[in-house]
């Protein structure tokens, strides 16, 4: 076993057992506090990385179908569209991510042209044609005017800053941070609202049975 994983005299093993997810999520954080503990990366070099060829769903157990990766207008790669039929849980995607130094600063993805394809993927994530018709009807509609082949990406600045300020806590580097329950310190909101307010935006509130 040592000469197959090329395990040599002072090297160590790591082993773990559980689903592939959970066991990718877990070997990554290790290695990453394994870097920081061991100083095997220095904060001040920049060091950017692609990612691309994301799997297009991955399997909800608890729902009993698959669900988005990424969200239900990435494209598949056009070398897998066949395996929306065959092999969905194996279908790549267009979908891409900018890194830096570990930390996700953009991401974006080529988006289905295709009604055909578009349907298919609906259909995997178990949204009825009806069902997406009256969800995402615009979008449906549109794809059979004959949509171009399009794109898009969208990058994280406050993030980007983050690294740039040489901190870990992007509340660091945001104007008005809000806490893990979602509330803004600076402007305490969420706060209550006037009856007169409630009234012009047509909202009411009930109290819960609790």
């Amino acid at each position: 076993m040592c000469e197959i994983l090329g395990v040599n005299d002072g090297d160590i093993l790591f082993m773990i057992g559980d689903n592939l997810s959970v066991t990718l999520n877990a070997l990554g954080q290790l290695r990453v506090a394994i870097a920081k503990r061991e100083a095997l990366t220095n904060k001040d070099d920049f060091k950017p990385v692609w990612v691309t060829e994301f799997p297009m769903f991955e399997y909800d157990e608890g729902a009993d179908r698959f669900i988005a990766m990424h969200h239900p207008f990435t494209a598949p790669r056009e070398e897998d569209v066949d395996m929306l039929d065959s092999d969905p849980s194996n279908t790549l995607s267009r979908g891409y991510d900018l890194t830096l130094n570990g930390y996700e600063i953009a991401g974006g993805s080529i988006r289905i042209h295709s009604p055909k394809v578009q349907e298919k993927v609906f259909s995997l994530l178990g949204l009825s044609r009806e069902e997406a018709i009256e969800k995402f009807g615009f979008l449906v509609e549109a794809l059979t005017y004959g949509a171009p082949p399009h794109g898009g990406i969208a990058f994280g600045f406050d993030r980007l800053v983050m690294l740039l300020a040489g901190t870990e806590n992007i509340r660091d580097v945001i104007a008005f941070p809000k806490t893990t329950s979602a509330t803004s310190l600076m402007d305490r909101s969420p706060s209550n609202v006037s009856k007169e307010q409630l009234d012009e935006l047509g909202i009411q509130i009930k109290k819960s049975k609790k």
